[in-house]
């Protein structure tokens, strides 16, 4: 894969006087054209072998374009905030705008290259990592970016001719460390590491872009015009006409009935009962949050349900039993004019708690395959997609010990008008009801099956789905607590 990148490129330097005008010219208005559209945003990787002049390349192109709108981001060593949430949490938090382009050196490949390198991972795992890549990078795509990656490449012999001229030289020295060396005498496992990932990550949506090193002119040139290209090809595209495509069915209901017809839905628990039980649960989960244990672990709450199904009272008795510097509560609305330009599932993922607290989320990243589904607030294919991502966010928080759990509080039609009318004659209850409610209770057999088949979908081993009866309160609220006790418990290993 590198023998293109080692035939020695070169450019003269009436070449370079000649053309860099033209390209700093034309990645400004590239730019300024892409910051008023706000069409897509821009992900730019430079990534590659030590000492291949990826500072050098990443520095120039801040020079050439307009720094208010180009962020670069230097990966280094995770600090402590971001040892406490999955690995990916530090890109998510700094994805660039639509509108905007965002530089990364030192990349989301960078730690499973140097693990596989020095034989802290498998190949196998460092396989299903690269997997989880692609999906991420597919999910950037679909969502409108336009990721670029480059890999910068040296040959042996320049990267220890590089290592030694950067030694000699006082102004330089500080630059070349042990690891740099140590990564030297291992060039040719990195050389066969980097081949692995690079043919398995260079996609149709973000194929990668190998170029030589050796000739600063040569790699700051074909940089640059690459950039400029596929920037300007993106802009001066026509707008893909809008089709729909053909919708797979729901999967089978269970026994021909949809699983929320399913429920008990007259269960109920009396008031003397529920307060001696209310009492017993809260007192347990305030317990657990101070064993040991849970120092390594987070937890986040999604609650769901129908308008009026009491998912804010039961958000309430939970908080009770907790230290108020443990927890946070997200109400989740319609997206904000800073939400609607990152890819969807950003807010939700900017939120991921640090270890030892809960984010309780009142309203989920389900939205997209809820309201904005049964709305056509997206595209069918969006929604589609959606179940995969969403399984796969699901997927990286666990696997950082964070405990996920997913309510569902449903309530039958006839509940929902009675809680409807009372909101609306108590004075102190009014703003709970709006329009939105009443125009969605109109939808009430569509927004059934919808809520099914995303159960059906998304309620997976190690993120269940829990549905909740909710017509009596009390029975809702004592479910919630229990089954959260249960699920950090098992999380804790205290229950097998």
């Amino acid at each position: 894969m590198f023998e293109s990148a080692e035939l020695g490129h070169k450019v003269g330097k009436d070449v370079w006087k000649k053309d860099i005008p033209l390209l700093r010219e034309g990645l400004l208005e590239a730019q300024l054209d892409l910051c008023q559209s706000k069409k897509f945003s821009v992900i730019i990787l430079i990534a590659g072998v030590d000492c291949a002049g990826k500072g050098e390349t990443v520095n120039l192109l801040n020079e050439w374009m307009d720094p208010r709108h180009i962020e670069t981001h230097a990966v280094r060593d995770l600090t402590d905030e971001e040892l406490e949430r999955p690995p990916m949490w530090r890109y998510w938090r700094v994805l660039p705008p639509r509108g905007k382009i965002g530089v990364f050196i030192g990349t989301w490949y960078s730690a499973p290259l140097l693990e596989n390198v020095s034989g802290v991972i498998e190949n196998a795992e460092l396989d299903q990592r690269l997997e989880r890549i692609i999906r991420f990078e597919k999910m950037l795509c679909d969502e409108g970016a336009l990721v670029l990656k480059f890999w910068l490449h040296l040959s042996k012999d320049e990267q220890k001719k590089r290592l030694k001229l950067l030694e000699k030289d006082p102004n330089t020295r500080w630059r070349v460390t042990d690891t740099d060396w140590e990564h030297y005498r291992r060039y040719d496992k990195f050389r066969k590491v980097s081949e692995r990932m690079l043919r398995s990550t260079s996609t149709a949506e973000s194929p990668w872009t190998i170029v030589e090193g050796t000739d600063p002119f040569y790699r700051y040139l074909t940089i640059g015009q690459a950039i400029l290209g596929s920037i300007r090809a993106r802009l001066d595209a026509p707008e893909p006409p809008k089709h729909e495509e053909p919708i797979p069915p729901m999967l089978p209901a269970i026994d021909d009935l949809l699983i929320l017809n399913t429920l008990d839905m007259s269960r109920t628990l009396k008031k003397s009962e529920y307060e001696r039980e209310l009492e017993k649960y809260q007192g347990k989960l305030n317990l657990l949050t101070r064993n040991p244990g849970f120092r390594k672990l987070s937890v986040v709450i999604a609650f769901e349900g129908n308008d009026a199904a009491g998912k804010g009272g039961s958000i309430r008795r939970i908080i009770q039993a907790l230290d108020a510097r443990q927890y946070r509560v997200i109400p989740v609305a319609a997206p904000t004019e800073e939400e609607r330009a990152q890819p969807y599932l950003w807010r939700f993922w900017r939120n991921i708690p640090r270890k030892s607290r809960f984010a309780i989320f009142d309203r989920t990243w389900y939205g997209r395959v809820l309201v904005e589904r049964v709305e056509g607030y997206c595209e069918r294919k969006d929604w589609m997609r959606a179940y995969g991502e969403i399984n796969d966010f699901e997927e990286q928080m666990v696997r950082n010990k964070t405990v996920v759990v997913k309510f569902w509080l449903s309530i039958t039609k006839e509940e929902q008008l009675k809680r409807f009318k009372d909101r609306e004659s108590v004075g102190f209850k009014r703003y709970k009801i709006t329009d939105d409610d009443w125009r969605n209770r109109e939808k009430w057999n569509e927004y059934e099956g919808v809520v099914c088949d995303m159960i059906d979908r998304t309620s997976t081993e190690i993120a269940p789905w829990t549905l909740v009866e909710a017509n009596d309160k009390y029975y809702a609220r004592i479910k919630v607590l229990k089954t959260l006790c249960e699920r950090i418990e098992l999380a804790l290993g205290n229950k097998s």
